[in-house]
């Protein structure tokens, strides 16, 4: 049993980072974020016409379409008021320049969804087994060896985001490419300046969000670091 509580206690240490960092997004993935982020000083305006009302309104309803389950229409039956279209050159990719979306971007946010679910499903997948872990090794009596590897998890989360952190401040273009070369096709995620998704959501958006993700999974990973160290005997 001994060995075993070994490797378990590490493998806590490995999934702890992730269900710091997926919390974090969780927090993130909220209409209270939108509100903040677009009033923060100096957020780039929008060159083809959308208001703060306009782009808080139609990011909360991408927003609601990555969180709930309905299918693309969703997004692709959305249309501009009356008198408005998309500007160009995205309205020359398009049969009917009324609607917000092209197909380029439906078929991006699709991806993206099917992305996210999957990692929000992950998360709380993780965050069962870390507790279940939990509940083990009270019953076991390799309780404080489960605490040791949380608050391993902790500082791996806090060595991890740093140089994430670091990265998106120094060379934020080469570290927003290959993240999502990751997750997506080559490609498929490049957009014009026109289109919609880019004037609701600006490099600048995805810049701040990263960082306030890194943030609070930096204050988290703190708290459980210290939180750890502080339940567990003195030998931790």
């Amino acid at each position: 049993m001994k060995k075993l509580s070994i490797v378990l206690t590490w493998l806590v240490t490995l999934l702890i980072p992730v269900v710091l960092v997926m919390g974090a997004v969780r927090i993130v993935l909220n209409q209270w974020y939108l509100d903040f982020e677009y009033r923060t000083p100096g957020f780039p305006e929008e060159p083809y016409g959308f208001t703060l009302q306009d782009r808080l309104t139609y990011s909360r309803i991408a927003l609601d379409y990555l969180l709930n389950d309905a299918g693309i229409e969703f997004l692709g039956d959305l249309r501009f008021p009356e008198g408005v279209q998309v500007p160009e050159p995205s309205c020359s990719y398009m049969d009917d320049c009324t609607f917000m979306y092209n197909q380029r971007e439906l078929k991006h946010m699709v991806d993206v969804k099917v992305v996210l679910q999957t990692l929000l499903k992950v998360w709380v997948w993780v965050l069962v087994i870390v507790v279940l872990l939990g509940v083990w090794a009270w019953r076991g009596g390799w309780l404080s060896e489960y605490l040791r590897g949380i608050s391993r998890g902790g500082l791996l989360t806090l060595i991890l985001i740093a140089a994430i952190i670091a990265l998106v401040l120094t060379a934020f273009g080469v570290f927003f490419v290959a993240f999502h070369n990751v997750f997506f096709e080559e490609g498929t995620w490049l957009f014009f300046y026109s289109d919609t998704l880019i004037r609701l959501f600006p490099e600048r958006f995805w810049r701040d969000t990263f960082l306030t993700v890194g943030g609070l999974a930096v204050l988290m990973a703190l708290i459980v670091w210290w939180g750890a160290r502080k339940i567990s005997p003195p030998s931790l």
